[in-house]
């Protein structure tokens, strides 16, 4: 039997879909990853996966350049024959699960790990971006045998706007988190604040920056964390504007890293102002795991990983006063953090332990254990 996981992202693949890859090949499947380039292949091999090099444009919008990646996916199930393809994000999603039918596939399952920027901005050119992935959409959840969508909000508006029949849609908590890895750890003795994202606006970066000054204003000692790249994409803070916080003192800013987990461990609070149309953040549910109560906003995909006011708080979107509020009530009463954290750490138990989330993948995906 073979599966073929069809990814937009090789970091993705082995830090968000690592765990299900190792699942399946322990029920017996030889497991094929795609990716659009050579980054980190060994950490994908080291699973017990075959990489295979597709080049993909993530956010370009060159329909020659989505054929060929199509025609490329088409030649590889093909070649392979695999029982079972997986694609998540959008192109995966769309080209993959066309290419799969083609191809004859038995079974092709198709994953939403959140709408994304066309969905969740009303700009002339997102609306443009909306109309012409809704008529791709359709198409490739036609191929779909399966739709996996990672919260109800995501799935209703699916099937609203007549991209995707109900009889086909499944939801899941998620991508899951690893609690071994994300284990709870001891809180800083410093009260901090960490934001783990990539530095574009729709994940609610200006908002974080100026509820961190505010804060930082009127308690100098509290520390603010900031953990992702600029990008030079649409709807991205470049690195000039991100200095002036840097060169103030208000934040401390990383780049990039495999090893989030020491950043989670320097951290009391994580937060995350986004109103992006995330699944279910990933990043969200490893701070939790970790015992750390969070800051979401009270929009799609977000407010699952919180109950508002036990392990953490929801807060309006594009909010930074709100932000700063909830930031405060942490700083005047820090007996919050462990309260709260030993919740969030219980709830996650409860909905996003991995075992539990790649069971019911396993199931949506017909992996035979």
């Amino acid at each position: 039997m073979k599966f073929i996981l069809i990814s937009p992202k090789n970091r993705t693949a082995y830090n968000f879909r690592g765990d299900l890859i190792k699942k399946i090949i322990s029920c017996g499947y030889e497991v094929i990853v795609t990716g659009p380039n050579r980054d980190n292949v060994e950490k994908i091999e080291e699973l017990g996966a075959k990489f295979v090099e597709i080049p993909l444009e993530k956010n370009g919008v060159n329909p020659l350049s989505d054929l060929k990646y199509q025609k490329a996916l088409y030649e590889l199930f093909k070649k392979e024959k695999p029982d079972i393809t997986l694609g998540y994000t959008s192109k995966p999603v769309i080209y993959g699960s066309i290419a799969a039918k083609k191809a004859g596939v038995p079974h092709i399952a198709a994953m939403v790990t959140g709408a994304g920027y066309a969905f969740a901005s009303d700009t002339p050119k997102a609306k443009a971006i909306k109309a012409v992935m809704s008529v791709l959409y359709r198409k490739a959840f036609k191929c779909a045998d399966v739709a996996i969508f990672q919260n109800a909000d995501d799935k209703e508006e699916f099937v609203k706007e007549h991209l995707v029949k109900e009889e086909k849609c499944r939801i899941v908590n998620g991508s899951g988190v690893n609690m071994e890895k994300f284990a709870i750890a001891p809180y800083p003795e410093r009260l901090t604040f960490f934001m783990l994202s990539r530095v574009v606006y729709a994940k609610g970066i200006r908002e974080y920056l100026a509820a961190c000054e505010k804060v930082k204003a009127q308690y100098p000692d509290v520390r603010c964390m900031l953990l992702g790249a600029c990008e030079n994409i649409p709807d991205a803070l470049t690195q000039t504007e991100l200095q002036p916080y840097i060169d103030k003192g208000i934040i401390d800013h990383f780049g990039e890293t495999d090893n989030v987990a020491e950043y989670y461990k320097q951290c009391s609070v994580f937060v995350l102002p986004s109103y992006y149309r995330e699944g279910t953040p990933r990043t969200a549910l490893e701070a939790i795991s970790m015992g750390r109560p969070v800051i979401v906003t009270d929009t799609i995909g977000c407010r699952e990983t919180v109950i508002d006011g036990k392990t953490g708080f929801l807060v309006p979107i594009k909010n930074a006063d709100a932000v700063a509020e909830k930031m405060t009530e942490f700083v005047k009463s820090p007996e919050l953090v462990a309260e709260m954290g030993a919740a969030a750490n219980e709830y996650c138990k409860e909905r996003f332990d991995v075992n539990k989330v790649n069971k019911v993948m396993c199931e949506y995906l017909k992996i035979k254990e």
